[in-house]
């Protein structure tokens, strides 16, 4: 019976051990190049379930022999870095007076839908409300209201980019409204055929800061995918079609980082290009807190949410997919503050980011 007892416990640890290694494959899967291996640069995605198995050894150890409880603990340990990349934990600390609030926010067209028939003064009322001191918008498409009149009336400065291409019958924006004077604007060069970065320079006092859009590719995702995922996530899809329909999302999703790969770099060669500058790069990534796109544009800046941030901080929600694919950053000379997602308005199948920042670091 002893013997018997020693080889079951060899079995659950060889198996924690695997779910150790998997942790940490998936949670440093966006160091891989989606050119290279795009499968593999596409594991992030798993990393949450390898979590939560860690976590269920936990307390497997911690009931039966928790002596043992020492291999997930030190997974915890050495997963530190995307554990708190993905699901980050900070002291809470208000903002200084004089920070400088900004809000990210795909308002997908202002269409309000599925739960609003009036997207669009739901809003630009929320924005008001809000008194932001730079207002980032993707998808800000709203031309036949004239919105730029309704912003007119909250910011003294506003500007809209289209960049998605003319022969795109789906139009895309990318918009600013902010109370600093604009001095000019840049649209970073890369290949897509329905997004875009823009970068504007605004007048900050006696400073110039960079405010860097984006919205990156999209996960192509079709909307039966995404009730296809959802069936995954709840476990109600037999085994054989799980497996099948987890390799067809992921193929999906990886040719859909391939995509981006470029896009991420053209704007982390932009931001490299103007070091010396205060910079904040902001928008819609399409893409997760583990995924080499994010990882690429935010090397040598500080990442605002994971930073101040607390929790998995959800700003797409739609279709079950709950995951953070909307991300902020700052340069090094700026001070991040309170960064957070909005989840109580649901105007937008994105929740809005919201953070402040100011001029200096934290002694």
């Amino acid at each position: 019976m002893k013997k018997v007892k020693s080889i079951v416990v060899g079995l659950i640890a060889g198996a924690n051990v695997v779910t150790v290694l998997a942790m940490l494959l998936l949670g440093f899967s966006g160091y891989v190049s989606p050119a290279s291996f795009p499968t593999v640069s596409s594991l992030g995605v798993l990393f949450p379930f390898a979590l939560l198995a860690n976590l269920f050894f936990l307390f497997l150890w911690l009931t039966f022999k928790w002596r043992m409880a020492w291999i997930p603990l030190l997974g915890f340990l050495v997963a530190y870095v995307p554990i708190r990349t993905y699901m980050p934990f900070n002291i809470p600390s208000a903002p200084p007076d004089d920070a400088i609030k900004i809000i990210s926010y795909n308002v997908e067209g202002y269409f309000g839908e599925p739960n609003y028939k009036d997207g669009f003064h739901m809003i630009y009322r929320y924005l008001k409300e809000q008194r932001a001191d730079i207002v980032c918008l993707q998808e800000d498409n709203d031309t036949w209201r004239k919105a730029e009149v309704f912003f007119d009336s909250i910011y003294a400065y506003n500007d809209l980019v289209k960049v998605s291409k003319p022969s795109n019958p789906i139009i895309n924006r990318l918009g600013i409204h902010t109370r600093y004077p604009i001095i000019r604007k840049e649209r970073i060069d890369y290949d897509s055929y329905s997004n875009g970065s823009v970068a504007w320079f605004l007048q900050v006092g006696a400073d110039t800061l960079i405010v860097i859009n984006n919205h990156l590719e999209s996960t192509h995702l079709t909307k039966a995918d995404r009730e296809q995922y959802t069936q995954l996530v709840h476990g109600s899809m037999k085994s054989d079609t799980a497996r099948q329909e987890s390799r067809r999302l992921l193929s999906t999703l990886s040719r859909s980082a391939t995509l981006r790969a470029p896009q991420a770099e053209a704007v982390h060669r932009y931001v490299e290009a103007h070091r010396g500058y205060s910079i904040l790069v902001c928008g819609d990534f399409n893409d997760l807190p583990l995924s080499y796109s994010r990882r690429v544009v935010g090397k040598g800046l500080t990442d605002c949410f994971v930073t101040t941030g607390n929790g998995i901080g959800r700003t797409f929600y739609r279709h079950g997919m709950y995951v953070r694919i909307d991300h902020l950053f700052c340069s090094p000379d700026l001070t991040p503050y309170s960064c957070q997602i909005d989840s109580k308005f649901d105007a937008s199948d994105h929740y809005p980011v919201i953070c402040w920042i100011k001029k200096g670091v934290n002694p």
